[in-house]
Protein backbone atom coordinates (compact mmCIF):
# COMPACT_ATOMS: atom_id res chain seq x y z
CA UNK A 1 0.00 0.00 0.00
CA UNK A 2 1.28 3.48 -1.28
CA UNK A 3 0.35 6.10 1.44
CA UNK A 4 1.07 9.70 -0.19
CA UNK A 5 -1.07 12.68 -1.16
CA UNK A 6 1.24 13.85 -4.12
CA UNK A 7 -0.45 12.84 -7.03
CA UNK A 8 3.24 12.08 -9.21
CA UNK A 9 5.07 10.95 -5.97
CA UNK A 10 2.43 8.31 -6.00
CA UNK A 11 2.04 7.57 -9.30
CA UNK A 12 5.78 7.17 -9.61
CA UNK A 13 5.81 4.58 -6.26
CA UNK A 14 2.90 2.58 -7.79
CA UNK A 15 4.40 2.44 -11.10
CA UNK A 16 8.03 1.28 -9.88
CA UNK A 17 5.96 -1.16 -7.51
CA UNK A 18 4.12 -2.95 -10.56
CA UNK A 19 7.40 -2.91 -12.73
CA UNK A 20 8.84 -4.50 -9.91
CA UNK A 21 6.25 -7.19 -9.89
CA UNK A 22 4.38 -5.86 -6.78
CA UNK A 23 0.64 -5.08 -6.36
CA UNK A 24 -0.25 -1.78 -5.20
CA UNK A 25 -2.97 -0.45 -3.09
CA UNK A 26 -2.78 3.63 -4.23
CA UNK A 27 -4.16 5.93 -0.63
CA UNK A 28 -4.01 9.65 -1.29
CA UNK A 29 -6.01 10.72 1.78
CA UNK A 30 -4.89 9.94 5.37
CA UNK A 31 -7.80 9.85 6.55
CA UNK A 32 -8.58 6.30 5.02
CA UNK A 33 -5.41 4.42 5.39
CA UNK A 34 -6.11 2.21 8.68
CA UNK A 35 -9.04 1.26 7.06
CA UNK A 36 -7.36 0.39 4.27
CA UNK A 37 -5.41 -1.30 5.01
CA UNK A 38 -7.61 -3.64 7.46
CA UNK A 39 -9.73 -4.31 4.29
CA UNK A 40 -6.18 -4.96 2.02
CA UNK A 41 -3.93 -6.39 4.73
CA UNK A 42 -0.69 -5.53 2.93
CA UNK A 43 2.27 -7.23 2.96
CA UNK A 44 3.64 -3.63 3.58
CA UNK A 45 2.44 0.39 3.78
CA UNK A 46 4.99 3.29 2.49
CA UNK A 47 4.03 6.20 4.30
CA UNK A 48 4.19 9.80 3.51
CA UNK A 49 5.20 11.54 6.61
CA UNK A 50 3.77 14.94 5.81
CA UNK A 51 0.11 14.30 4.11
CA UNK A 52 -2.06 17.04 4.03
CA UNK A 53 -3.52 17.68 7.40
CA UNK A 54 -2.40 14.50 8.89
CA UNK A 55 0.93 13.45 10.32
CA UNK A 56 2.21 10.13 8.82
CA UNK A 57 4.29 9.75 12.50
CA UNK A 58 0.34 9.50 13.83
CA UNK A 59 -0.72 6.89 11.07
CA UNK A 60 2.14 5.08 12.11
CA UNK A 61 1.69 5.16 15.86
CA UNK A 62 -2.06 4.34 15.28
CA UNK A 63 -1.24 1.34 13.53
CA UNK A 64 1.08 -0.57 15.25
CA UNK A 65 -1.57 -0.11 18.19
CA UNK A 66 -3.78 -2.07 16.29
CA UNK A 67 -4.14 -5.43 16.39
CA UNK A 68 -4.71 -6.13 12.76
CA UNK A 69 -2.08 -3.84 11.26
CA UNK A 70 0.78 -4.09 14.00
CA UNK A 71 2.65 -6.94 12.20
CA UNK A 72 2.53 -4.83 8.87
CA UNK A 73 5.76 -2.95 8.15
CA UNK A 74 6.13 0.23 7.37
CA UNK A 75 8.37 2.12 5.00
CA UNK A 76 8.50 6.19 5.61
CA UNK A 77 9.48 8.14 2.75
CA UNK A 78 9.77 11.74 3.98
CA UNK A 79 10.72 15.25 2.56
CA UNK A 80 10.91 16.50 5.93
CA UNK A 81 14.37 15.07 6.84
CA UNK A 82 16.00 17.49 9.56
CA UNK A 83 18.46 16.29 12.22
CA UNK A 84 16.62 13.48 14.43
CA UNK A 85 13.36 12.93 12.25
CA UNK A 86 14.46 9.48 11.25
CA UNK A 87 14.98 8.54 14.81
CA UNK A 88 11.41 9.92 15.70
CA UNK A 89 9.95 8.13 12.46
CA UNK A 90 11.57 4.71 13.64
CA UNK A 91 10.71 5.05 17.36
CA UNK A 92 6.96 5.39 16.26
CA UNK A 93 7.20 2.38 14.75
CA UNK A 94 8.37 2.25 11.00
CA UNK A 95 10.46 -0.54 9.72
CA UNK A 96 12.18 1.75 7.47
CA UNK A 97 12.81 5.33 6.69
CA UNK A 98 14.04 7.14 3.28
CA UNK A 99 14.51 10.67 2.74
CA UNK A 100 12.92 12.70 -0.65
CA UNK A 101 14.06 12.64 -3.39
CA UNK A 102 14.02 9.05 -3.22
CA UNK A 103 16.24 7.18 -5.80
CA UNK A 104 14.70 4.01 -7.53
CA UNK A 105 17.49 2.00 -6.46
CA UNK A 106 17.38 2.81 -2.93
CA UNK A 107 13.62 2.43 -2.94
CA UNK A 108 13.55 -0.70 -4.14
CA UNK A 109 16.04 -2.31 -1.74
CA UNK A 110 14.31 -1.12 1.08
CA UNK A 111 11.28 -2.46 -0.10
CA UNK A 112 12.12 -5.85 -0.53
CA UNK A 113 14.12 -6.02 2.98
CA UNK A 114 10.57 -5.35 4.30
CA UNK A 115 8.72 -7.58 2.44
CA UNK A 116 8.89 -11.55 1.77
CA UNK A 117 9.75 -11.42 -2.13
CA UNK A 118 8.21 -13.77 -4.41
CA UNK A 119 7.81 -11.89 -7.23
Amino acid sequence: MVVEDNDLNRKLFCDVLKANGFEVDPVADGGVVLDTARETSPDLIIMDIQLGGMSGVDLIEAAKQDMLLREIPVLAVTAFAAKGDEERIRSAGASGYLSKPVSITPFMTAVKQLVEVDV
